[in-house]
């Protein structure tokens, strides 16, 4: 009962996760790790064993996962990275038909949530508040810009002036403009969600957003606060949702029954260490869940409050490189 890891890049932390919890009920198991560029993935470097992938959009990328699952007797699959999942959700009884199980929501909860526009329609109709979409001919500023699609961050801005706008904002029809939630107002905090097969939320945990770079926390603290009873409240089922939910709120600093939602990334963010390390241990219930066929309870109240993580930047030498 193998696991892959896929697009792992630098996912040392989740790649150890999935090692700790294996060798639990399993001691012989191993966890795979791919990647476009292997030898340069951290993630891979410390797996138990990494293969090279073609790029997503080659055709083959799907047999070519198939085929090493097979050889390397692969049961489960735990996806990463946005670009991927629509892909293997559309595949995912392909892969079910070889005997190996992709954590992974379905088609059409995937592509709500990649499309940012489509994602907040998914939220008014939860009764969950979103931050307001001006036309292009009609705003106020400041106002946030971002992509539909995107992730990462990339092509966000801030325009708190009508000089700082430019040609491309205006012309490129992906990009969203956004009533802008002041920092100064408003904490951000990522919430982990872990959703059961039956598309039962199992557990929840809000991170707040101390440090951010790249688009990936670097400094982030639990907290028990509004999030958890609103997110029971409103996101409690849905319809095809499984296996660790990214989404990201904004809680207003004087009211903290004012909230917004921003995004929903069906998959692990880079800060699910936080939540694994503070007692909220998704890799153990995937495993349970998808390899030994349990069934797992409603988990609020096992994870740490106030656990502040301070990431730092490490080392990993790959001895023989020829570049």
């Amino acid at each position: 009962m193998n696991i892959l890891i896929t697009s792992a890049g630098r996912r040392v932390s989740l790649v150890r996760s999935f090692q700790k919890e294996i060798i639990k009920s399993n001691p012989n198991s191993k966890v795979f790790a791919s990647d476009a560029e292997p030898i340069l993935s951290a993630a891979c470097q410390i797996a138990d064993g990494f293969f090279k992938v073609p790029r997503l959009d080659e055709s083959d990328y799907i047999a070519v996962l198939i085929e090493f699952c097979k050889i390397n007797d692969i049961h489960l699959i735990v996806p990463t990275i946005d670009t991927e999942l629509l892909e293997l959700a559309k595949n995912k009884e392909k892969f079910k038909k070889e005997g190996i199980e992709v954590v992974i929501s379905s088609v059409d909860f995937v592509s709500k949530c990649r499309n940012k526009r489509v994602i907040h329609e998914f939220f008014e109709a939860h009764n969950v508040n979103v931050a307001k979409e001006f036309t292009k001919d009609n705003y106020e500023l400041p106002l946030f810009i971002k992509p539909i699609d995107g992730s990462r961050s990339v092509d966000t801005f801030l325009i708190k002036t009508q000089e700082e706008f430019t040609d491309y904002h205006f012309s490129n029809e992906k990009l969203m403009f956004l009533e802008y939630l002041d920092h100064d107002d408003f904490d951000e905090f990522t919430c982990d969600l872990y959703f059961g097969k039956d598309h039962k939320l199992k557990c929840a945990v809000p991170r707040k957003r101390i440090e951010v770079r790249d688009g990936e926390v670097y400094k982030a603290l639990t907290v028990n606060n509004s999030l958890v009873p609103y997110i029971k409240k409103n996101l409690n089922y849905i319809e095809g949702a499984v296996g660790c939910l990214t989404a990201q709120f904004f809680v207003n600093r004087r009211d903290d029954q004012k909230i917004y939602a921003i995004e929903i990334n069906p998959r692990f963010g880079g800060g699910y260490p936080l939540s694994y390390l503070s007692g909220a241990n998704f890799t153990k219930w995937i495993i349970d869940e998808y390899l030994h066929g349990k069934t797992i309870e409603e988990k609020f109240d096992v994870w740490e409050k106030d656990l502040l993580m301070i990431r730092y930047d490490d080392e990993i030498l790959v001895h023989g490189y020829k570049g």
